[in-house]
């Protein structure tokens, strides 16, 4: 049976003033401990003993534990509620997971669940100056598009490796359905031993790509992630050259979302 994390406040909002202090004072706190991890702990971590791959796992530990902080500081000081189905079973050897991208901190609470998650994250990151350093010391993977990002991260998966991945590429337009590349199915066809959907959905929206930090909802969001069915990937590529398999692969994942994200639409509006 999935185990339900559920994290919920008094039913009445914290006043609009309160709430976007609050959201800048975490934002703020999430830079400085990006500098920080880079310029203290990461060095800390590099100097134990230990082979690579050991030290890998450390930062990656330290960065799970982070996140799970930050969220933390998101809920106690009520910028947000949360509700968590399935996380027991995420971090499996060789497990792609694949979500949906409504929100900026979605990546945030999937690596803070997950305690040595590898990442395929924006090239855009790896110029920011709080977020380079965590990224880097991860080993995290850019998502340059290439032929060589595809081999790094099926060969990740290859190696036991948890990958994270948001087909979308980039945040979901609101009032979209969400638009899947093709690159995450090719590479779940080529490494992945299970791919686990995980859907997310943000009620009211905020933190999109369409809108600035500060532009908070009229009352506290609630933060919903769902952890779908395991999906084998050989169904797909048994009878089918790779090509094929991934297109057919990304047309099923496709409209598993979108049907999962118009149920908790629906839910949503009832509740």
């Amino acid at each position: 049976m999935d185990v339900v994390t559920q994290a919920k406040l008094s039913p009445h909002s914290p006043p609009y003033a309160w709430r976007l202090v609050a959201t800048a004072l975490c934002f703020i706190l999430f830079g400085i401990g990006g500098v920080l991890l880079s310029a203290v702990v990461f060095p800390i971590l590099m100097l134990m003993p230990g082979d690579a791959k050991a030290q890998r796992i450390r930062v990656r530990r330290a960065i799970s534990l982070s996140f799970h902080w930050f969220v933390q500081l998101m809920f106690r000081s009520g910028v947000l509620t949360y509700s968590i189905e399935g996380a027991d079973r995420l971090g499996k050897p060789g497990q792609m997971v694949i979500a949906n991208h409504p929100s900026l901190i979605d990546v945030v609470v999937l690596i803070s669940l997950i305690r040595d998650a590898n990442c395929v994250v924006k090239q855009s990151l790896w110029k920011n100056p709080c977020m380079r350093g965590p990224i880097r010391a991860a080993e995290y993977i850019s998502n340059s598009g290439s032929m060589e990002m595809l081999d790094e991260a099926a060969a990740a998966l290859q190696s036991g490796q948890c990958l994270i991945v948001f087909p979308e590429g980039t945040r979901t337009t609101p009032g979209h359905p969400p638009n899947f590349h093709r690159g995450a199915a090719a590479i779940a066809i080529r490494g992945a031993q299970t791919i686990t959907p995980v859907t997310i959905s943000v009620s009211p929206t905020t933190l999109t790509k369409a809108e600035p930090w500060y532009s908070i909802p009229a009352r506290r969001f609630h933060f919903q992630l769902q952890v779908g069915p395991d999906i084998d990937p050989k169904q797909f590529k048994a009878s089918a050259p790779a090509p094929i398999a991934s297109r057919k692969l990304n047309d099923y994942l496709h409209q598993y979302f979108i049907k999962e994200l118009a149920t908790d639409e629906r839910t949503a509006t009832r509740n």
